[in-house]
């Protein structure tokens, strides 16, 4: 019965940023992007998995290959536990571990190559859909062109036979360089699971909380920018089965001077 409450208590830890809530693009130190909502999705070991994996695989190769600590799903996970202070990615990584066991477990975290989707795929806790497809259609900025400020995007997910366990990312091609994007978990749906259409809102305005020590600060020159959106089966741009981009498309919008 404890051990039962311990899982449940890791997976609503870690499924807690699946839950319903805002996509953010943002820089190293600085959100910008809100408002994408998702459906809740409770304890389903898929998104699990892979904010687990995203937040530990790293580190479970190097117990692996460093540390050389094989032994036993106990022993990995009670290191990673002692390495991370999270007892919650402890306990989830013995629960998945336990699905197949540690030969299996180990293996599958080498070949899986630090794509977290893959190996959730590989651990059949994500389902897979290779005949899966998604399009974006109606892709809209508003304001096109304005001074710095919240910019409303828009558009719709568009699907023939569902997807399959993707992405969805969001790049923001800047006047300085300054790489702003953020991504999010895709479950596997059903043609008819994507309401329509999806808005999110962009602060293109600068954060008076970045901290310049921590990292660059995006600082929304005047200028032209695009917006770029891809949804993928798997994670954009990996070469692993299961994997391509359904869709790209692109829009664009200038900030001028205050």
């Amino acid at each position: 019965m404890q051990k039962l409450a311990l899982v449940l208590a890791a997976l609503l830890a870690l499924g807690a940023a699946h839950a319903p809530r805002s996509l953010s693009i943002h820089t190293p130190n600085s959100p910008h992007l809100s408002g994408f909502i998702r459906s809740s999705v409770g304890l389903d070991l898929c998104p699990t998995c892979v904010e687990f994996t995203g937040e530990a695989i790293n580190m479970l190769l190097n117990l692996i290959l460093n540390a050389g600590i094989v032994g036993s799903c106990g022993s990995l996970c009670n290191a990673l536990e002692q390495k991370t202070g999270s007892q919650a990615l402890g306990v989830v990584c013995d629960l998945l571990c336990d699905i197949v066991g540690i030969e299996e477990f180990v293996k599958l975290i080498q070949k899986a190559d630090l794509d977290p989707i893959y190996f959730c795929e590989l651990l059949k806790t994500c389902p897979i859909n290779d005949n899966g497809d998604a399009t974006i259609t109606g892709l809209s900025i508003d304001p096109v062109k304005g001074p710095q400020g919240p910019r409303t995007i828009s558009f719709t997910l568009n699907s023939k036979n569902g997807t399959g366990t993707g992405e969805l990312v969001l790049l923001v091609k800047t006047v300085d360089g300054m790489p702003i994007e953020d991504s999010m978990l895709l479950k596997a749906e059903n043609a008819t699971a994507f309401p329509a259409p999806q808005s999110l809102s962009l602060k293109a305005e600068q954060d008076p909380n970045c901290d310049p020590s921590q990292g660059p600060c995006e600082q929304w020159l005047a200028g032209n920018y695009t917006l770029m959106i891809d949804v993928c089966n798997g994670e954009c741009g990996s070469n692993h089965p299961h994997s391509k981009i359904y869709d790209r498309k692109e829009v664009g919008f200038e900030i001028t001077e205050q």
